[in-house]
């Protein structure tokens, strides 16, 4: 899909042209009009962009969604992604902020919540112990409260801000590649560097998790730290994933179930391939399909994501009843 994405759309290029285009790029060589400008200034930093957002996103809706046992746990629902949304229109409403100070607030948003939802979710009787899948299911109910919350606090700082500062915001808040450039790709690969480690190193904890929180305790693990770390860890890769993009809708939702079905089993690696591939399918129609259906209309990658994942999460919810049956 990487290749599709790169060499077809509405400026095509040959495998022999692109293969020159890069090396004459990293070598210093002749650039072909037009055609080297299109390729590494455009396709190819959005591709790896959006390539490494699918991969963050899915990494985090699968560590939550197995973590909590639950396919509706993901970033979108409980309201880590509203955190990040929320930080980075407070920066860019109330105090007129943009480029990295915009993605420092969106990553502090979106931990801030985690933190917040965190600690609720261990507080009360029978947030522990046996009764793990109570302090889950209190962490999701958690999430949505903060959201809705966070949602509302959004749309007051829309309503009271000049209508062309809320324009950008509302850009941002759709979920696009469109600014997407080598910086961006540069700070997002470096945050994948340090939280794609700390996924691998919490993989093993996470397996015995499934088994219950008793039985985790049993076999050594720390329960709470561990928790606490995956929270920590999924929430910065949906963080630093929104700071690149804006919140892309249902792309860590939609990964981990897809995922399943294919592998027939919870896959982190699989989440995280299914996550780019559906980034990558989404932005190739809205960027070059799109507009040919709609008369020139360009849309940002997470109105399709965002169309994509309202059916499936219906779906999902009919097919589960249909099971408790």
């Amino acid at each position: 899909m990487f290749s599709v994405y790169v060499l077809l759309g509405s400026y095509t290029v040959t495998i022999p042209d692109f293969v020159t285009i890069v090396l004459n790029h990293l070598t210093g060589g002749e650039k072909i009009p037009g055609a080297s400008f299109i390729v590494m200034e455009h396709k190819l930093p959005r591709a790896v962009t959006g390539t490494m957002v699918g991969v963050a996103f899915g990494l985090a809706g699968g560590l939550f969604q197995t973590m909590l046992r639950n396919p509706l746990a993901s970033p979108d629902i409980i309201g880590i992604s509203s955190g990040a949304s929320a930080g980075a229109v407070t920066a860019i409403l109330v105090f007129g902020a943009s480029g990295a100070v915009v993605s420092a607030a969106s990553l502090c948003g979106a931990l801030g919540v985690a933190t917040i939802i965190y600690v609720i979710s261990r507080s009360g009787p029978g947030a522990g112990g046996s009764r793990g899948n109570a302090a889950g299911n209190r962490l999701i109910l958690a999430g949505v409260g903060v959201a809705a919350a966070l949602q509302a606090v959004i749309n007051f700082l829309m309503t009271r801000s000049d209508i062309r500062v809320a324009a950008d915001a509302l850009i941002w808040l759709n979920g696009s590649l469109n600014p997407a450039d080598w910086e961006k790709a540069g700070v997002l690969g470096m945050s994948l560097l340090i939280l794609v480690p700390a996924v691998i190193a919490l993989a093993g904890p996470l397996r015995i998790l499934e088994l219950g929180d008793d039985t985790a305790a049993g076999l050594g693990i720390t329960v709470n730290a561990a928790r606490l770390g995956l929270v920590l860890t999924a929430a910065g890769l949906a963080a630093v994933a929104t700071a690149a993009a804006g919140p892309v809708a249902f792309v860590a939702f939609l990964a981990g179930p897809l995922a399943r079905r294919l592998v027939r089993k919870p896959s982190l690696p699989a989440s995280a391939l299914v996550g780019a591939l559906i980034v990558l399918l989404a932005d190739f129609f809205a960027a070059n399909i799109a507009p040919v259906i709609l008369d020139g209309t360009v849309l940002p990658v997470g109105v399709v994501t965002g169309a994509l994942g309202a059916p499936f999460l219906l779906w999902l919810l009919v097919t589960s009843n249909r099971k408790e049956a």
